[in-house]
């Protein structure tokens, strides 16, 4: 869920909702610092903080603050064990906050910058919410952390998501079921085909059509990581494709839909055109996760939708900096 698009949103329609955010989760918890719930005093709301009891509450919780006449911010502590009856054994914080249109610009701020990938605030907990700013250089934070509490109220928030491409080559029976497969899921999907009359009407708001006869050249002006995923409905097209994504030795992913007899036929011709033993090894195909013996399209898509949400969580933990060591107090000699 894109927050501030959504808190923006809610505004437009309801002129007031309210934001819970999981500030911490200590032990066995049902979702991770920096889950978010946006709700609305319709009784609609969006994202998760992971269901269940502590859900539930939270939800009747933020009812009742959207209904005071001057509602105000909130901490509340919840242990899951005793308190909700929940086996995880863990506890949360959570933070109450309340939109309306006096904050209106602060979400406008912050939607635009969601759209543009991750930003982080710096903020203290103030009367109404969290007083945030954009962060810059000099405030001290961990990378990568979606939410850390500092001394004296201090909040630092993770919004938004580096979005990774992929590039889904073909929009046959299976290239459907793929993109609504990956429509809940934090990637940025850009969908070709040389049949223009092959796209649906509409697609998912991440999703950008591309039609073009010369499907290839899609692949120059992919970013460095993106995810390649091919299944057109030529076999002379997808050794194309193929050939110059592995050629390219920079995407991290290439997969191919079809047997173990097209890959054999694929390794050949690949070998012949020159290309590296690694780079042929590297390639996907069959596509998908194991175990899913379907070849039923919406199944298919699913097993590959889960194949790539693997991939990118593996690349992102490698990439991931280490955590930046803070010292304070004696230790830091003050």
């Amino acid at each position: 869920m894109r927050v501030w698009q959504t808190v923006r949103r809610a505004l437009e329609a309801e002129g007031r909702c309210l934001l819970v955010t999981v500030l911490e989760a200590r032990g066995s918890a049902p979702r991770e610092a920096g889950a978010r719930l946006v709700v609305l005093p319709s009784g609609g709301f969006y994202g998760s903080i992971g269901g269940g009891t502590l859900e539930w509450q939270a939800l009747a919780a933020a009812q009742k603050e959207l209904k005071a006449d001057d509602p105000s911010f909130r901490l509340r502590d919840f242990a899951l064990g005793p308190q909700l009856g929940q086996c995880c054994g863990g506890s949360v914080k959570l933070a109450f906050e309340v939109f309306d249109t006096a904050t209106a610009d602060t979400a406008v701020e912050f939607a635009t910058r969601e759209a543009d990938g991750a930003f982080r605030t710096v903020g203290h907990i103030g009367q109404r919410n969290i007083e945030r700013r954009l962060c810059d250089d000099e405030d001290r934070t961990s990378a990568g952390a979606a939410v850390e509490m500092g001394g004296s109220g201090e909040v630092i928030e993770t919004f938004g998501l580096n979005r990774r491409q992929i590039l889904v080559f073909g929009a046959g029976h299976v290239g459907k079921a793929l993109i609504l497969a990956l429509a809940p899921h934090p990637f940025d999907v850009l969908w070709i085909d040389s049949r223009p009359e092959a796209f649906p009407p509409v697609a998912p708001e991440q999703v950008r059509f591309h039609p073009t006869p010369e499907p290839v050249g899609a692949l120059d002006d992919a970013p460095d990581g993106a995810f390649v995923v091919v299944l057109t409905h030529s076999h002379a097209l997808d050794l194309q494709i193929v050939e110059a994504a592995l050629g390219a030795g920079r995407f991290g992913y290439v997969g191919l839909i079809g047997s173990a007899t097209k890959r054999a036929r694929f390794e050949k011709r690949l070998r012949e055109a020159g290309l590296p033993g690694a780079a042929i090894e590297s390639l996907v195909c069959p596509i998908g996760v194991a175990g899913i013996r379907s070849k039923r399209p919406a199944a298919i898509a699913a097993a590959v939708a889960v194949q790539l949400l693997a991939r990118d969580e593996a690349l992102r933990a490698e990439e991931a900096p280490a955590p930046i060591r803070e010292t304070h107090g004696a230790e830091a000699g003050t």
